[in-house]
């Protein structure tokens, strides 16, 4: 699994451009939805006021795109979790031209230098999104937890928020490393909902991204670790979806996120890279315990998170109309689970909210929303392919051009897999931090190498390795 970059050099942008129009991505709203979505207000409907709450929104710099907000504060008996999420449906009409061109899309796309948006900007970077100094319409999430992070209650209810601030997640650990008491229950309920998570068998992945910077005319393609309150912030909303979830699954109707289990034999072979990288893994240690402890600090940390995350596969959405198959949980987190916290860059988000409020409200859901509910998977799997090969192409992309002025040079390497049957092995280099596949009949998992770069084909963003050396 490649990681899409975070942020490149505007000279990759030429070659950027061309990806996204091999791959068909949409440059510009048709007029239409530019119209609806100029015209949208949000509804009239009777909301909560629950503007002297004090949340704040942390995202990556620069993000104008803001679906969620977070508050809590200590309780006698645990901690009660206030969860703000850009309510979209207030500003969507069902089978409308903004409805139908989200469904064509499926999902914000990302791209180091543009991102293409879900729904028209006027909507999912301005009226709709928790920007901060404003009033917005959302949708309130109310969790009380126990001592030790159980959800006990929840409640999810339209209400008008105001966002005190928007910061980032560097600035976030900041303010929380420095006792900040607004934030600090951030830390103590993301680590107490990261121990349940241990307790359930769930898995959550420090998978590094891949950042390409610009030094003295040349590129440098390396790994990038996250920061803690990432986890922390995260598990706020993996909170929400499975409370979600969960609700969903007991009302027999919604969209549920479904990913099976790792396979025996795919642990097994995770366990046999582990040894060929040098990566320590006692019997008696859990695959989630062990993963959960390893930061991508070298090649062969990165490698072998990026191989742990290839032993989960499968994931898809399942709609639930009346049943609930036996395969209805998410193997990574160890429950049932569904998507809501990301209205403005995810289609089904905004299907399982309005479901969600009309459950809460003891109301039969909507039924222009549970009409679509076996149409969504299939959306969303056509759209996640997109995603998927965007990501790869940019990256496959950047690293060519990143070895293009270093052919001839020789690299240090690691063999991370073997594809027998076809003579090839896929292999980390060190410096710089690129996986590529080599045509080498003869290696074994987890030697030590030395290849020579012969050829770079920017284009078709292929590299020709040969192997010079072998330990």
């Amino acid at each position: 699994m490649k990681q899409l970059l975070v942020h490149a050099p505007p000279r990759l942008e030429a070659g950027f451009a061309r990806i996204r129009r091999e791959l068909g991505v949409p440059e510009n709203f048709p007029p239409e939805v530019l119209a609806a979505a100029e015209e949208a207000r949000p509804s009239t409907i009777e909301r909560r006021d629950a503007r002297s709450i004090p949340f704040v929104a942390i995202d990556p710099p620069g993000a104008t795109d803001l679906d969620q907000a977070f508050a809590a504060t200590v309780t006698p008996n645990g901690f009660r979790v206030h969860y703000a999420i850009a309510d979209l449906g207030a500003f969507v009409v069902p089978g409308g031209p903004i409805d139908a061109e989200a469904r064509a899309r499926g999902t914000t796309l990302y791209s180091p230098d543009l991102r293409t948006p879900l729904h028209p900007p006027v909507i999912s970077e301005d009226r709709a999104s928790l920007l901060p100094g404003a009033e917005r319409p959302a949708l309130l999430w109310t969790i009380d937890l126990d001592g030790d992070g159980n959800p006990e209650r929840s409640h999810l209810e339209r209400a008008t928020v105001s966002i005190r601030e928007a910061i980032s997640y560097a600035e976030a650990q900041r303010r929380i490393d420095a006792g900040d008491d607004l934030l600090g229950p951030l830390r103590t309920i993301g680590e107490l909902r990261a121990r349940r998570e241990l307790d359930r068998g769930g898995v959550s992945l420090n998978l590094p991204a891949q950042t390409v910077t610009e030094r003295d005319g040349s590129y440098h393609l390396e790994f990038d670790t996250s920061l803690p309150v990432e986890d922390w912030n995260a598990q706020i909303s993996l909170l929400t979806g499975i409370v979600a979830g969960t609700m969903i699954a007991d009302a027999k109707v919604g969209l549920l996120r479904t990913l099976p289990a790792a396979r025996k034999q795919d642990l097994r072979a995770l366990r046999r890279q582990a040894r060929a990288l040098g990566i320590d893994w006692p019997d008696a240690v859990p695959y989630a315990d062990l993963v959960r402890s390893i930061e991508p600090t070298d090649a062969r940390r990165a490698a072998f998170l990026l191989q742990a995350a290839r032993s989960f596969r499968g994931a898809g959405y399942l709609a639930v109309v009346g049943e609930l198959p036996d395969d209805h949980e998410h193997g990574a987190i160890a429950s049932v689970y569904a998507h809501v916290t990301a209205p403005l860059r995810r289609l089904v988000d905004r299907f399982d909210n309005e479901i969600l409020l009309a459950l809460h409200a003891d109301q039969a859901p909507p039924a222009w929303a549970v009409e679509a509910l076996e149409e969504l998977p299939g959306l969303m799997t056509k759209a996640r392919s997109r995603e998927s090969a965007l990501e790869r192409a940019i990256l496959d992309f950047t690293e060519s051009v990143v070895l293009s002025d270093r052919v001839g040079d020789s690299f240090r390497a690691y063999v991370i897999d073997l594809e027998t049957s076809r003579g090839r092995a896929r292999v980390q280099l060190v410096d710089p931090a690129v996986v590529t596949t080599i045509e080498a009949p003869d290696l074994t998992l987890g030697a030590e190498i030395e290849l020579v770069l012969r050829a770079v084909d920017t284009t078709t963003h292929s590299l020709d390795f040969e192997v010079s050396s072998r330990s």
